[in-house]
């Protein structure tokens, strides 16, 4: 039996559960603080010059990934530049993809409730519906009858 990657994993678990808010938050900043996480890694390893230790790469990668940029910290050669528009353009899809992975969770839930009442109201009123027929049934009936029985020999209706 392979053995799944923790992310993929946890990716599985978030397509087979019912997604929550507080859940579909938790997915969002993961994706974001992994993204930072492995921005500032590279952009230290790559471009240790400008970026002499984890915490002045983890701090652009922040910048970079909720496109702040305040500009305190940047690359200036063309490989870190390079890394920066990467990490620009992944944080960003990766970051749309899952929110419209969840915003499409939530609109199917809200679907597929909506599904379930209007069929619970539809099986309700066929219900109803039945039984109002039942009732004109057996009115008919009766009424039948009592035509017969009123043509009877003696002329009386009873």
């Amino acid at each position: 039996m392979a053995r799944f990657h923790p992310v993929e994993h946890q990716f599985e678990s978030f397509l087979r559960k019912p997604l929550s808010v507080r859940k579909a938050m938790a997915v969002i900043v993961t994706a974001t603080i992994a993204s930072v996480v492995v921005g500032g890694v590279v952009i230290n390893l790559v471009d240790s010059e400008e970026f002499p230790d984890i915490g002045i790469g983890l701090w652009w990668a922040l910048q970079t990934v909720t496109t702040v940029g305040y500009g305190d910290v940047t690359p200036h050669d063309v490989v870190g530049r390079l890394i920066g528009a990467v990490i620009m353009l992944e944080s960003i899809a990766f970051i749309s993809i899952v929110t419209a992975a969840i915003t499409s969770s939530f609109v199917e839930r809200a679907r597929r409730e909506h599904a379930a009442s209007s069929a619970a109201s539809g099986s309700a009123e066929h219900e109803d519906l039945v039984a109002r027929l039942s009732e004109i049934s057996a009115r008919l009936d009766r009424i039948q009858h009592d035509l017969e029985v009123g043509g009877s020999s003696d002329g009386r209706r009873e």
